[in-house]
């Protein structure tokens, strides 16, 4: 439809924009290198330590040189698995910290604010943070939300609602999928890092399940308090044993945790087919057994700097800097005092060239294992590391989060005292010889989300046996990509047949004018814009996403001639490349104008269970793909791919919800997605012929 095509159009060139602007980075010029400086030492200060009746275990740690303390409270409970009530621990720690069954919740949250204090708890523990001077206030209420939280059943309506929309949004997240399978198929659904939140489990948890959960695991019994910052400790430890004492210990829960999944028998694609995906994710993974208190573990963090942990890694130099397949790519080697670890490595890259940054990826990671790292990179390495460690102390919660450590993974209490004298101590064999531990190629699993149709064929030439996957990690057998096209089926029929389906040429032909309010909805963000689109034929247009309290954040116009965009305050006149296909533009449906020569029928494929013709359009050296369904003729998908700022970006819309307005039917739903950034615009009005005049595009 003309409607959503304008519309979309507009809203693409603002979002790739957008966040073209936001990934530009200042260049740094690395030509000299600089001087070192002194070898920097580690002091943390030993905690001073006592425990409540009730076993919560409280550490200090007196800083003051900022007039700042913080509260960080973990509740050391070991990992649950919730099964067909998945989700539970997420709408219980939605409800937390929100105002106490003496202190209302819009009252609660005000006086945080008023006191300009940090507070915030999950269902494993909470976070405060205040100036020293109300730091008995801001524990007195850390304590209350902890102890007498106001649990309602209407709060929990509301926060089990945000949570099923927010699982809906992601479905088509190549993200999502990614790790929700990845977890899957690397742990085990049983498992309680393997198994995942839908709408069913979602729907399972009742009011009852939260409280019951709150009252079972929500305990002092295996729970830590640190406390760091302008304190004295005689002060602090009344303030703490005043407030934390009613706290009522429970019945001990202890789970003993399923084993993970073993590593794959040999080295195998995992791959789940998403039609609507602009590029393919790639891991490579590996269960692995390593904890902190192993002698392996510092050589493992540089080890796993080399490979992946930022722009001088293998993996990065060789997938972005050589060949241009990615943004980024990097790797994790994560350690786990459950013995559940894992070695990932991880790369989202455009569709055509998934199977050689598979390739690439695993040879980088065969080279760590059998090549010597070279000695300046070795150097540099531990000098980055070094220099994020000693910033991170900055923060308070690192602070904090060391301090359990210690506690929580049986280290020697000199660990971070000696940490950098460790990392320094890493030879290149340690390297190669740790790589050779953790990292396996060899019986890894490489989890490939992407569109099937253009990724299969040449993955399958890379001879590694692909296993196929759904959404939610069970196995299903190879997708059908293409169907056979019924004999004489042409492109002009299928287009044709559209133009009948919403409505016919002649009730298109009578409509000059379209006027569409949207609520738009932008993934991660945290507002709702609204979006306004006025058209008339032939070809004017005008388009308005506008933010509550901030007013227009983007404005487009053509009025047959001439245009212009607004971004942040800023106008810019359209240059010729964009009037010249404005001006190309005929009507206000497009299907109406298409030549005949211009189209070609590719083939039948399937998008989300329905079958849909795909039509190629040809338009000058502009290719586009338009996406019919066979049984409704409606359209269901378009795909563009456009340079901009250098870029090669491919942006997939899917049009859905098709209404009547007037005589015509037109999609109400439609979600743009360019790259991982998703647009999703739900139609709140439209005006046929009405509320558009000439003035508008002036």
């Amino acid at each position: 439809m003309k409607t959503t095509y304008i519309m979309k159009t507009k809203l693409t060139a603002f979002a790739l924009l957008f966040f073209i602007t936001l990934g530009v980075n200042a260049q740094i010029d690395r030509s000299k290198q600089p001087k070192a400086g002194p070898e920097p030492e580690i002091s943390l200060k030993t905690p001073s330590e006592f425990e409540l009746k009730n076993g919560l275990k409280v550490l200090v740690v007196e800083n003051h040189k900022l007039p700042r303390v913080s509260y960080s409270l973990r509740l050391d409970n070991n990992p649950i698995a919730s099964g067909d009530k998945a989700g539970l621990e997420s709408l219980l720690g939605s409800m937390l910290g929100n105002g106490t069954t003496s202190i209302s919740k819009d009252d609660f949250n005000e006086e945080i604010d008023f006191l300009g204090a940090r507070l915030s708890f999950g269902f494993s523990g909470g976070y405060a943070s205040s100036l020293s001077k109300y730091s008995d206030r801001i524990l007195e209420l850390m304590a209350d939300a902890a102890i007498n939280p106001l649990l309602t059943e209407e709060e929990f309506e509301k926060e089990k609602t945000k949570l099923i929309e927010n699982l809906k949004q992601g479905e088509k997240s190549i993200d999502a999928i990614s790790g929700r399978v990845g977890d899957a198929l690397a742990y085990g659904t049983k498992h309680p890092y393997g198994e995942f939140t839908t709408e069913e489990t979602i729907n399972n948890v009742s009011f009852g399940d939260a409280l019951a959960f709150y009252e079972k695991y929500f305990n002092p019994n295996n729970a830590y308090l640190v406390v760091i910052g302008d304190v004295e400790f005689k002060a602090v430890k009344k303030q703490i044993e005043k407030r934390f004492s009613k706290w009522e210990k429970s019945v001990d829960v202890s789970a003993t945790l399923p084993n993970v999944n073993p590593n794959a028998q040999y080295t195998q694609i995992n791959f789940v087919d998403l039609p609507s995906a602009s590029q393919s994710s790639i891991t490579i993974m590996n269960n692995v057994d390593l904890k902190m208190n192993d002698e392996d573990y510092h050589a493992a963090l540089i080890t796993n700097n080399i490979l992946g942990g930022g722009g001088e890694g293998y993996l990065f130099k060789n997938l972005r800097e050589e060949h241009g397949y990615t943004y980024g790519a990097y790797s994790s080697l994560r350690a786990n005092r459950y013995g559940a670890g894992r070695f990932t490595a991880t790369a989202k890259v455009r569709a055509m060239v998934t199977d050689s940054a598979v390739v690439e990826a695993l040879k980088e990671i065969n080279r760590i294992k059998t090549e010597p790292v070279d000695a300046q990179l070795l150097a540099d390495a531990k000098a980055k590391y070094v220099g994020n460690f000693i910033m991170g102390l900055e923060s308070p919660q690192t602070v904090a989060n060391y301090a359990l450590n210690i506690k929580l993974n049986d280290l020697p209490k000199d660990f971070y005292a000696t940490y950098l004298q460790k990392i320094n101590d890493v030879s290149t064999e340690d390297i190669m010889r740790v790589a050779n531990k953790y990292f396996k190629p060899e019986n890894a699993r490489i989890l490939v989300v992407g569109k099937g149709s253009d990724v299969i064929e040449n993955l399958e030439k890379t001879g590694i046996p692909i296993k196929y996957y759904d959404a939610y990690a069970n196995p299903v057998e190879k997708p059908v990509f293409t169907k056979p096209l019924p004999a004489g089926l042409t492109a002009d029929a299928v287009i044709n047949n559209y133009v009948t389906a919403i409505g016919g040429k002649d009730n298109l032909s009578k409509i000059n004018t379209l006027l569409v309010n949207s609520d738009v909805t932008i993934q991660g963000a945290p507002f709702k814009p609204k979006a306004t689109v006025k058209q008339m034929a032939p070809n004017k247009s005008y388009m308005e996403i506008v933010v509550e309290g901030m007013g227009a954040v983007m404005q487009q116009s053509f009025n047959g001639e001439s245009g212009y965009m607004v971004q942040q305050g800023q106008k810019t006149v359209m240059d010729d490349k964009m009037l010249s296909a404005k001006k190309a533009e005929k009507g206000l449906f497009p299907e109406l104008h298409m030549e005949p020569s211009s189209l070609a029928l590719e083939s039948i494929m399937t998008i989300d269970g329905s079958d849909v013709y795909k039509v190629k359009v040809t338009n000058g050296d502009v290719i586009s793909y338009r996406y019919y369904d066979t049984e409704t003729g409606y359209l269901l998908r378009t795909e563009e791919t456009a340079e901009m700022g250098g870029q090669t970006l491919t942006t997939i819309t899917d049009f859905s919800n098709y209404k009547e307005v007037g005589s015509v039917m037109l999609p109400n739903t439609m979600k743009i997605a360019t790259g991982p950034q998703v647009l999703s615009f739900e139609t709140t009005e439209v005006k046929i012929n009405e509320g558009v005049s000439d003035a508008d595009f002036n």
